[in-house]
């Protein structure tokens, strides 16, 4: 098979990326604008084809498919997205708009679970057959890979670690619910906690944050089995290794059986291409079925 390349796109609540991957699961280019702020929907996705109309414009590669990672929650197959962080998008048929924009094939997905297969193909979970691999940035989510496959679920939202209940007196999540490691963990909320960006939070929230994100990955790991949690975003990796450090200390607390035991906590390995690459898995196919090593 030739060289292919997929047209890949990255959509977050403080940022939307939009790049060019190959097959072989290489980023060539890529750029990066801010997520337009306010509640018009079409704005907001004229933005976003804007972005990529730029890249397309600046590369001379047959553009072959593409591929979406978007917050959630969606619909199945991504036809609609009403992502937590984008308050303009309620039910937004993403999908539709830009297939009709594009004019070609368009695969949408959650951001975590295509984060998840960027790391399956390139990435630190590269020959392993379960894991979780999750963001921790303006939100959290997450993605699972179990027994080689993608884990989708009955709507197609299976890994929202950011919605597990992690402090039960806890601080109210946008999705309603008291105490979400999302409530507690994101960006979003150490800026209301403080007052402050997370990149200048303290070296006591640095360790809070890995601690709340190291109980919620021992429930995931004790509830499926798992021995690797894979962690990525602009939080996890801006904290560095006191976050890393108290997520593996909790999660050593928090399991107790002898399967958890050796369960592991580590950096994603393709950085901050991750989204994009992992948006370009999905372009292409990769996981569909059975994740093939």
């Amino acid at each position: 098979m030739g060289d292919r390349h997929c047209l890949a796109i990255d959509i977050g609540g403080t940022k939307m990326a939009c790049g060019i991957v190959n097959n072989d699961g290489d980023l060539l280019l890529r750029d990066v604008i801010p997520t337009p702020k306010g509640t018009d929907g079409d704005a907001l996705s004229a933005a976003l084809v804007a972005l990529v109309e730029s890249v397309r414009q600046r590369s001379d590669v047959v553009i072959d498919c593409c591929g979406v990672g978007c917050g959630g929650p969606m619909e199945p197959d991504g036809v609609t997205v009403s992502p937590l962080n984008i308050t303009a998008w309620k039910k937004f048929p993403l999908k539709e708009r830009l297939a009709n924009s594009l004019e070609m094939d368009v695969t949408v997905d959650n951001d975590a679970k295509a984060f998840a297969l960027g790391e399956w193909w390139k990435g630190s979970a590269h020959g392993v057959d379960s894991f979780l691999a999750m963001v921790v940035s303006t939100g959290i989510g997450g993605g699972l890979v179990v027994d080689g496959r993608l884990i989708n679920g009955r709507l197609g939202n299976a890994g929202h670690i950011g919605h597990l209940v992690v402090e039960p007196q806890g601080r109210r999540c946008v999705c309603g619910v008291i105490g979400c490691l999302e409530a507690e963990a994101s960006g979003t909320a150490i800026a209301a906690m403080t007052g402050w960006p997370a990149k200048d939070a303290s070296s006591e929230i640095r360790r809070r944050t890995g601690t709340m994100v190291g109980r919620a990955v021992a429930s995931v790991v004790t509830l499926l089995d798992l021995s690797l949690c894979i962690v990525a975003g602009s939080v996890a990796l801006g904290f560095g290794e006191p976050f890393f450090t108290a997520a593996q200390d909790e999660l050593e607390r928090c399991t107790g059986l002898s399967y958890t035991e050796g369960a592991r906590i580590v950096r994603a390995g393709l950085g901050d291409a991750g989204p994009l690459i992992g948006a370009g898995a999905l372009g292409f196919g990769i996981g569909r079925d059975k994740v093939q090593s």
